[in-house]
């Protein structure tokens, strides 16, 4: 008999996540993110600054249901509530750049294109987002 899945596998096991960030007036904002599991904690990598990262800043409450490419949340999706960091250390974005190419080929081939690209334009920093479920 398999063990069942656990809150991480069954979020990590979605193409698309809509990742919910609250304002402080606490009103939800939520934006579609490729997501990827790194041991215990699931990760994503974001433009810095944005806005996921301000309110971030101010309350690391989050909220993670599957979606769609458009951010479409399915009826009846399940909602799993968590916690997150933001790393903007250089090692801490490696990790999670590496942890997002490993499920995302399209994160391998964006990362291998900008290593030549931003010779000429340089693309604004990453941080990585850490989030423990529960």
């Amino acid at each position: 008999m398999s063990p069942l899945p656990n809150d991480l596998d069954l979020v990590n096991a979605n193409r698309y996540v809509s990742l919910t960030t609250f304002r402080r007036t606490g009103a939800p904002v939520s934006s579609p993110v490729w997501i990827a599991r790194d041991a215990d904690e699931l990760v994503v990598v974001t433009v810095d600054p944005s806005g996921k990262l301000k309110r971030l800043a101010h309350t690391a409450r989050v909220e993670l249901r599957p979606c769609d490419i458009r951010g479409r949340v399915p009826e009846g999706a399940p909602t799993y509530a968590g916690t997150a960091v933001v790393d903007r250390s250089p090692e801490g974005v490696a990790a999670v750049k590496r942890a997002i190419g490993r499920k995302y080929v399209m994160a391998r081939l964006g990362d291998a294109v900008a290593a030549v690209t931003d010779r000429l334009r340089p693309r604004g920093k990453r941080a990585g987002v850490r989030i423990s479920l529960g």
